[in-house]
């Protein structure tokens, strides 16, 4: 008997090696030359650098240290990366639990017990001889005559059993190797979610400190501009009064004051909006203190990186994510398959059982067994085939959501290219009107001083290098939001983080 067990854990051993399942490959993509036409080389324009390295902190090339200081913040005290930090420490202790099958378990028992055996029943209780004879009956009740107790009193006793019991699965199929690299990916994938929930918080914030900042002095430009039509429409009143204007000129300096009013609201829900945008991305309370932004703090990159199309595959956290979902994908095709072939076992116990604690372990009372099972699924319906397939199935959709992770990022590093180019066109444009509008106020001052212009075209004058301004601060704040955005399109620079907030392994990073 020892041999045979012997034997079969031999071969259980041997076949260990083997593993079934498909092996994972990382799908074919088609790699685009360039993401978009060769981006604008206008004056405006930042110069590009090509395969230029992202750093981490990418935000401070900004330059502005409340921003800076507004996202060290957030990383502190934002509860989506504390969420993201405890999905990644439970993803480590599952794969460790997992990692634990590769070893025996060991167990040991101990079971007291006591017990009453009914007079009547006889047998071989530590009260009882096998024959039925009395050893010990009732007090006060005789025994009768040849040695037979019409009366057999009930029969208590302790009986003490403690056993160790080793159990072995040989992984002879893969199937727990399997599963752990399946749990193993979802670690990675854990740990590139919370590297995305880095890169996009800083994001995030950088678009509401520029958002902040673009409000303010929309703000600025429409209170002063309602002023300015106030003192028109007052102007334009005391001329109607006078028989100098028509009352249409009247009507025409109210309808222009009530459109600059008419500004304001919209533009102080959003900047109230953006604050406590600002307060609940930082994990400042409601209410709580947040840094006052203007555009002429921040400062744009002087150059901006453009990684390759080659590159984009190794630096986006969602292209990693959707690959680590495919390699578990592809580990529990394996695990189902394994799931379909022979199963395996050995145990062994080994203890001591007696009346008297004490005398468990004497000779008499040891007892020991060693057990080894093979199982074979005959029918069990079409549950493990069924499985099987769908497993299959979630691989091959896990190759399309891979495929499909990959054509977003470069339609998205595409969009913010051009984003960038149409921001560098706009900017240069709203310049250009901004000079015309001053240079045409400027002018206007000139000649209402020496009385060839009346009060009502220079205040006309001064609302169109107003509205000029407005497009500008548009212009300047949508391009401090597309660099940014390019750096986030292009991965954030995760690579270079040294603490995650987890104790983990970490993924590799872009060559």
């Amino acid at each position: 008997m020892n041999k045979h067990l012997l034997t079969v854990g031999a071969l259980a051993l041997l076949a260990a090696g083997c593993s079934v399942g498909p092996e994972y490959k990382r799908p074919a993509v088609a790699l685009p030359a360039a993401y978009t036409d060769t981006p604008a080389t206008t004056e405006a324009a930042p110069r590009y650098a090509l395969q230029q390295d992202i750093q981490r902190d990418w935000w401070t090339l900004f330059r502005s240290p409340a921003l800076d200081a507004l996202v060290e913040q957030a990383f502190r005290a934002n509860p989506s990366v504390r969420e993201a930090q405890e999905a990644l420490r439970a993803a480590q202790e599952n794969v460790l639990a997992q990692r634990g099958y590769f070893y025996p378990t060991v167990q040991a028992g101990y079971s007291p017990a006591r017990n009453k055996v009914a007079g009547n029943l006889g047998g071989n209780s530590p009260g009882i001889q096998g024959n039925g004879t009395v050893i010990s009956t009732k007090e006060g009740t005789p025994a009768s005559e040849g040695g037979k107790a019409p009366y057999t009193a009930p029969v208590l006793y302790n009986f003490h059993t403690a056993q160790l019991t080793v159990g072995y699965t040989p992984d002879v199929f893969g199937a727990n190797r399997l599963e752990t690299a399946s749990l193993a990916a979802q670690q990675r994938a854990e740990r590139l979610q919370l590297e995305a929930t880095y890169i996009t918080l800083a994001s995030n914030i950088a678009a509401a400190a520029f958002q902040d900042a673009l409000l303010r002095r929309q703000i600025d430009v429409v209170e002063q501009m309602i002023d300015a039509s106030g003192q028109a429409v007052a102007l334009a009143r005391r001329q109607r009064d006078a028989g100098y204007t028509a009352r249409q000129e009247l009507a025409a300096q109210q309808n222009a004051a009530a459109q600059a009013k008419q500004q304001l609201p919209p533009l102080r829900l959003q900047f109230e909006q953006n604050r406590e945008l600002l307060r609940v991305l930082a994990g400042v309370a409601p209410g709580g203190a947040v840094p006052a932004f203007t555009l002429a703090s921040f400062q744009l990159p002087p150059t901006l990186p453009l990684s390759l199309p080659s590159q984009l595959i190794e630096q986006r956290p969602d292209i990693r994510m959707a690959e680590e979902g495919l390699r578990a994908a592809t580990a529990q095709a394996g695990v189902a398959r394994a799931a379909r072939l022979p199963q395996f076992s050995i145990s062994a116990t080994a203890g001591g059982a007696a009346s008297q604690f004490g005398q468990m372990f004497w000779n008499s009372g040891k007892f020991f067994d060693v057990t080894a099972s093979l199982l074979q699924p005959l029918f069990d319906g079409g549950t493990l085939k069924h499985r099987e397939r769908a497993a299959n199935a979630a691989m091959r959709g896990a190759v399309a959501a891979y495929q499909s992770a990959v054509a977003q990022a470069y339609q998205n590093v595409a969009d913010v290219l051009h984003a960038i180019d149409a921001g560098n066109d706009a900017l240069a444009a709203s310049q250009e009107a901004r000079d015309a509008a001053d240079t045409m106020r400027d002018l206007a001052v000139r000649q209402h001083a020496n009385g060839y212009l009346d009060q009502l075209a220079l205040i006309a004058a001064e609302q169109e290098s107003w509205q000029a301004q407005l497009a500008l601060a548009q212009a300047e704040a949508s391009r401090l939001g597309d660099a940014a955005a390019l750096f986030q399109a292009l991965g954030g620079g995760w690579w270079h983080r040294t603490d995650n907030g987890a104790d983990v392994a970490a993924v590799s990073p872009p060559p």
